[in-house]
């Protein structure tokens, strides 16, 4: 993982991030005409690890013909964020700050490091996904194609609710919490795990658990997917942290409260939406509707058993079928 060092950086909100650092890594060479570069930003707890299955030889997302750059965010606890900010901004008191400005510094990043002027694709799941409609409205003409998996440009008033009650509440209203100025992550281990068993209990969908699927994922019991899959996931992380993701992630809107239909229509990329069935996150008849108020935009609904959940691979038809798309996109 590198670091990018953004100097003081103003936040939409009016404040400024002293000495802001955006994480990034890399994978492939960027070629001297600089024009096969793809932005890949993770997803709400996600960091790149979890998307570079994605990335391989003889895929469509392939290092041999591609340089990709996948982007930390503002709150990822490697970039700037609560956990690692001193005084003012420490913990509970960080600034608010949204998907924007993440994009901003992204395009700070590829511009400045990088001297990129196009990128050929930008891809992302979920809460990532949510950037990439920022990046397609915000910086149009540089932008060639966009892949939103999973996701929207505007969340819905249930996955605006899920967020906040499902990732910022179990800690805000722990004993613990004292206002974000907690003793240590540890001492948070309670909303921790309040989120992990509320996110197991809304994510997949209902015959995950009644045909027992767990079990083709190599786990022994329910309760052993409960603690190795959702606890392990959400354990490590710092709750002011995820609390900054989740309130951008509420927020998110490229039209920045403005006309949304309008902001749509200005996307000049070739955008492919693809969506999963039994996802509650960003439901396929949802994505249906956002890909018919984009010009150009291809519509696909993926016949998947995981739901949202297909993002961390766990079926290989998931993986061919999302394979196939962005190679269908690539190729346009």
């Amino acid at each position: 993982m590198e670091i990018f060092e953004l100097g003081d950086f103003p936040l939409l909100s009016g404040y400024t991030l002293p000495g802001a650092k955006l994480s990034y890594k890399t994978i492939g060479t960027l070629n001297a005409a600089k024009d096969n570069a793809i932005l890949f930003p993770h997803f709400l707890g996600g960091a790149s690890e979890a998307l570079e299955g994605w990335i391989g030889a003889g895929l469509a997302l392939d290092p041999t013909k591609y340089f990709f750059i996948l982007p930390g965010q503002f709150g990822n606890g490697i970039s700037t964020s609560p956990s690692n900010s001193l005084p003012p901004f420490n913990q509970g008191a960080f600034p608010a700050c949204t998907f924007a400005d993440d994009v901003i510094a992204q395009h700070k990043l590829v511009t400045e490091q990088f001297g990129i002027t196009e990128l050929q694709l930008i891809l992302g799941w979920s809460t990532g996904g949510l950037q990439t409609y920022e990046w397609a409205v915000r910086y149009a003409p540089m932008v060639k194609r966009v892949a939103a998996i999973a996701t929207a440009p505007k969340p819905s008033p249930w996955t605006r609710l899920w967020l906040l009650t499902l990732i910022e509440e179990p800690h805000t209203s722990d004993p613990a919490y004292n206002r974000g100025f907690y003793a240590d992550q540890k001492s948070m281990h309670a909303g921790l795990r309040r989120q992990a068993h509320g996110t197991a209990l809304t994510l997949p969908p209902h015959n995950f658990y009644r045909d027992e699927l767990w079990k083709q994922l190599g786990f022994s019991s329910l309760e052993d997917f409960i603690s190795r899959f959702w606890e392990a996931f959400w354990l490590p992380q710092d709750p002011n942290d995820l609390i900054v993701q989740a309130r951008k992630a509420r927020a998110a809107d490229p039209s920045q409260g403005g006309d949304l239909d309008a902001a749509l229509k200005s996307i000049t990329a070739k955008v492919a939406v693809i969506a999963f069935t039994v996802d509650p996150m960003f439901p396929p008849d949802e994505g249906k509707v956002d890909a018919a108020r984009i010009p150009g935009a291809t519509f696909l609904e993926v016949p998947s058993i995981f739901g949202h959940l297909a993002t961390f691979q766990l079926s290989q038809q998931d993986v061919q079928a999302v394979n196939a798309a962005l190679a269908d996109l690539l190729a346009s």
